[in-house]
């Protein structure tokens, strides 16, 4: 045992005969980062809408002056960049990279910052994809931020493990919709999270409801909600629905997500807050 010995096992990488605890998994930020809190924005199924909702809250941070980050862990689905109008690739060194900055000074790193072509696919295998994610938080001179919102993939695969075992996540945001399946798909993600000890913060149902422009009537295209029995279910106090807006869906098309105001989820950000 050294003389300088901490004695917390836990965050020591020495191979010492006197370790009484495993040694911690979490990997170091780059040297030129000052991350203070990181929240996963996860569910147990694709086409829900997590980057969106990613992109909102970081928005939302933004716009309460706090500076955000968006780490795009949706490897082979990285669809940040555009939603925000970025297309200059991420520049960088042999020992750091660079994020890229929104108009509004929200920085993002993405797959598609890096390749030649925004269409080109990523055929890789999982343990492949999950140290892209790792090295996006160790190699990326992120700066000082406030709050990094990481847009997980769908699933509890190696990517969601390897976030929740590599980052320090403070909190998770499960986005869900309408349909009764989703329900219990979200649970897995919920049961991922409570396994790995993060605490579940809030959910949004997304494309929850339609309101008429002319009556105001609400019409639940996709089903009825179910989003407070889901959160009875897993204990979790704070929920957010997103309605299906014609308006958002185009700006995110355009690249101007950050021209959106979700008041929607108001409350969420407070919590994370």
């Amino acid at each position: 045992m050294s003389e300088e010995c901490s004695h917390n096992c836990s965050e020591c990488g020495s191979d010492c005969e006197e370790r009484t605890a495993p040694q911690s998994l979490l990997a170091q930020a780059n040297e030129a980062s000052d991350i203070r809190k990181v929240i996963g924005i996860v569910s147990g199924k694709g086409g829900v809408g997590k980057s969106l909702v990613t992109s909102l809250l970081a928005c939302g941070m933004r716009r309460k002056g706090y500076s955000a980050a968006i780490l795009d862990a949706d490897i082979t689905g990285p669809s940040i960049p555009k939603m925000f109008g970025v297309h200059e690739r991420a520049v960088g060194s042999e020992t750091e990279i660079e994020p890229v900055y929104t108009q509004n000074g929200i920085r993002l790193m993405s797959l598609n910052l890096l390749l030649e072509h925004d269409d080109d696919p990523v055929i890789w295998r999982g343990p492949i994809i999950a140290g892209v994610v790792k090295q996006f938080w160790t190699d990326v001179s992120w700066g000082d931020v406030d709050y990094m919102f990481v847009d997980m993939p769908p699933g509890t695969g190696d990517v969601p493990l390897t976030v929740f075992q590599s980052l320090p996540v403070d909190g998770i945001i499960v986005v869900t919709s309408p349909q009764e399946l989703v329900g219990m798909i979200v649970g897995k993600a919920v049961r991922m999270a409570e396994a790995m000890d993060i605490p579940v913060l809030g959910v949004v149902e997304n494309m929850s409801y339609f309101e008429c422009p002319t009556c105001h009537d609400r019409h639940f295209i996709f089903g009825d909600s179910h989003i407070e029995e889901l959160a009875a279910q897993y204990g979790i106090r704070h929920i957010a629905r997103i309605p299906l807006v014609p308006e958002m869906a185009a700006a995110c098309d355009r690249g101007e997500i950050e021209t959106m105001d979700a008041e929607w989820l108001d409350e969420i950000i407070t919590v994370i807050e």
